[in-house]
C-alpha cells in the first residue's frame, strides 16, 4: 500500500487539503433557533487546519458557517473557505448576484472569495445562466478567486463551460451508495479538466461500524437532517438489507487493510503525526474509495463543531490505499444494490426528492414560471424575450384548448449562443428553453407528442440526435430531422414541438 498527500491543487492558486471539513451540520446544530458561539465554535476548527486539514466547505444558507469561518480567518491565514450561494430560483439581476457576492464576503471577512459555488434549481429557467454569467464578471473584478458549481448534471457542466463561464469544480453527492458522478460526470470533467468536490461520502454517517448489524432506523427526527436524507438513499439503493450487505463488505476490507503496516508512508505535508498503527475504520475504506475516483479532487466530512471530532480518523486516509483485490469487492459490493436514478443533483430536481423532508419544504418556498405568460383570446401566449419574438410578431409558445404549439427555437439568450459551437450543448439548451415554455403554460416535457428538429448543414446530426435521445428517451415523440439552413451562422440546431396538456 502507498500513502499520498493530504494536499492537493484544485485550480490554478488554489491549494486544498484532499480531505475537506463540511459544515453543513452547523445548521443542524442550529435546529433550534440558538446559534452557535462563532469564537468558540472557530477553536473547534484549529485542531482540523493544525493537522492539515486547512479547507472548510460551507454555503450561505448553512446557519451561521460562513460567520464561524470568518471568525477563524480573522485569527489565521492558512485556511481556505468554499462558500456556495443558493438563490431561490427565479430571476436575479445584477443587483442581487452582487448582495450575495458581498454578503459572503462580510461573513468571510475576506475582500476575494477562494471558490464559490453556484447551485441551480431549475434548468428550464435560463436565469441561473445570467447568475453565472453575473458571477464572471464579479470574479474578472477580483472579488471571487474560482468559480465551481454544485449538484449540477453532466449535461449542464458541459453547458456552462462551452457557454464561457470558467468553472473549476463541481461540488456533488459521491460514495458507495451512489455512484452517479462515476459516469458522464466524471468524462465531462475530465474532458474540461474541471475538479470533483465529493459530499455524502459516509452517507450521513450510515457508512460506519455504528449501523453495521443494527436495526434500520425511522425517518424521523430522531435522526439528523443528513441521516434523514441519506435514510431515503438507501432505501432508493434496494433497502437497509441490501445495504448491511454493502456495510458487510466494506468492514471485511478494512480489516484486511488494516492493522501494523510498517511500509505505508505517512503523507501528512509537514506535519509529523505518531501513529505507527494504521488501524482502519468502515469509514476509511468508504472515504478512500472515493478519493482514489478518477476527477476527485477532495472529498467532503461533516464536522459537528464543539462536539466532536474525528480528525485523526480522517488523517488515516493518507496512510493507506486500496489494492486491486479491494476495489473489485466494493466495485461488487456497490453493483448489488439499485443504482440512484438520474444525474447528479437531480434528488433537489424532481422526484423522488432524496432530501431530508423527502420534497422540497426545506429547500423552496416556491417555484416561479420560467417565463411571462399573457392571454389572446382564449389562448395563453408565452415569450422568451428574443428580438425575433418581438421583430416578427411570433410567441414561443401558445396553448389552445389542451394544445401546445412551441415554436422553432434555438440556442439564443439575449445576446449569446449558449452551449458555443457544440451542437450537442446548444440541442440541451434548446430542450431547456422549450421545457420553460411548457412549464410556463402549465406543461412538461412529458406532455410532447411531436417534435421537429432542424440541423445546419454540415452538423454532426449524430450529436444532435444523441442529445434529443438523453431528453426525450423515455417520452418517446413522434420526430423528424431534417438538415436546413438555419438561420444564424453560430445557431446550429433549431427544434419546434407540440404537446398535449390536460
Amino acid at each position: 500500500m502507498t500513502a499520498d498527500s493530504i494536499r492537493g491543487l484544485l485550480a490554478p492558486g488554489l491549494e486544498i487539503s484532499r480531505v475537506v471539513t463540511g459544515l453543513w451540520q452547523v445548521a443542524d446544530q442550529e435546529r433550534g433557533g440558538v446559534p452557535l458561539d462563532p469564537a468558540a465554535a472557530s477553536r473547534a476548527m484549529d485542531r482540523y487546519a493544525d493537522l492539515g486539514l486547512s479547507t472548510f466547505d460551507m454555503a450561505d444558507h448553512y446557519g451561521s458557517a460562513e460567520v464561524i469561518a470568518g471568525a477563524l480567518a480573522a485569527r489565521r491565514d492558512d485556511v481556505r473557505f468554499l462558500t456556495k450561494w443558493v438563490p431561490e430560483p427565479g430571476a436575479a439581476g445584477a443587483e442581487k448576484v452582487a448582495v450575495a457576492v458581498d454578503r459572503a464576503r462580510t461573513r468571510l471577512g475576506t475582500e476575494c472569495i477562494d471558490l464559490l459555488q453556484f447551485h441551480a434549481w431549475n434548468y428550464a429557467d435560463p436565469s441561473w445562466l445570467d447568475c453565472l454569467f453575473e458571477l464572471a464578471e464579479h470574479q474578472a473584478a477580483g472579488r471571487i478567486r474560482h468559480l465551481g458549481l454544485t449538484n449540477c448534471d453532466a449535461v449542464h457542466l458541459d453547458m456552462a463551460v462551452r457557454s464561457g463561464v470558467p468553472i473549476v469544480s463541481n461540488q456533488v453527492c459521491f460514495s458507495l451508495l451512489d455512484r452517479r458522478a462515476a459516469g458522464a460526470m466524471t468524462e465531462v470533467c475530465r474532458q474540461h479538466g474541471i475538479a470533483l468536490l465529493a459530499y455524502g461520502t459516509l452517507a450521513g454517517g450510515f457508512l460506519s461500524e455504528r449501523w453495521l448489524g443494527r436495526p434500520e432506523p425511522p425517518i424521523d427526527e430522531s435522526l439528523t437532517w443528513s441521516q434523514m436524507k441519506y435514510r431515503r438513499f438507501i432505501d432508493e439503493a434496494g433497502g437497509w438489507d441490501r445495504f448491511q450487505g454493502l456495510l458487510e463488505v466494506v468492514a471485511r476490507v478494512a480489516g484486511r487493510l488494516g492493522g501494523n503496516n510498517p511500509d505505508v508512508t505517512l503523507g501528512l505535508a509537514e506535519r509529523e503525526v505518531d501513529h505507527p498503527d494504521v488501524t482502519l475504520g468502515l469509514a476509511n475504506v468508504a472515504c478512500r474509495y472515493v478519493l482514489e475516483q478518477r476527477a476527485v479532487a477532495g472529498i467532503i466530512v461533516g464536522a459537528r463543531l464543539g462536539e466532536r471530532s474525528h480528525v485523526e480518523e480522517n488523517l488515516n486516509l493518507f496512510r493507506f490505499s486500496l489494492d486491486d483485490e479491494a476495489r473489485r469487492e466494493l466495485d461488487d459490493a456497490c453493483a448489488a444494490l439499485d443504482p440512484i436514478p438520474g444525474d447528479c443533483g437531480d434528488e433537489y430536481r424532481r422526484p423522488p426528492f432524496l432530501t431530508a423532508s423527502g420534497d422540497l419544504s426545506h429547500h423552496l418556498t416556491h417555484l416561479p414560471a420560467p417565463y411571462p405568460v399573457q392571454r389572446s383570446g382564449t389562448n395563453r401566449l408565452v415569450s422568451t424575450g428574443t428580438p425575433w419574438e418581438e421583430m416578427a410578431g411570433y410567441s414561443r409558445a401558445v396553448r389552445s384548448d389542451g394544445r401546445i404549439h412551441v415554436a422553432g427555437t434555438t440556442a439564443s439568450h439575449g445576446n449569446r449562443v449558449i452551449g458555443g459551437r457544440d451542437p450537442a450543448a446548444q440541442t440541451h439548451f434548446i430542450v431547456d428553453k422549450i421545457e420553460g415554455a411548457l412549464q410556463s403554460l402549465g406543461a412538461a416535457l412529458d406532455d410532447v407528442v411531436r417534435t421537429r428538429v432542424y440541423i445546419r448543414e454540415g452538423v454532426d446530426w449524430e450529436a444532435v440526435a444523441r442529445a434529443h435521445g438523453v431528453r426525450f428517451g423515455r417520452i418517446r415523440p413522434a420526430n423528424t430531422m431534417v438538415y436546413a439552413n438555419t438561420i444564424g451562422e453560430d445557431l446550429l440546431v433549431e427544434i419546434e414541438v407540440e404537446a398535449e396538456a390536460g
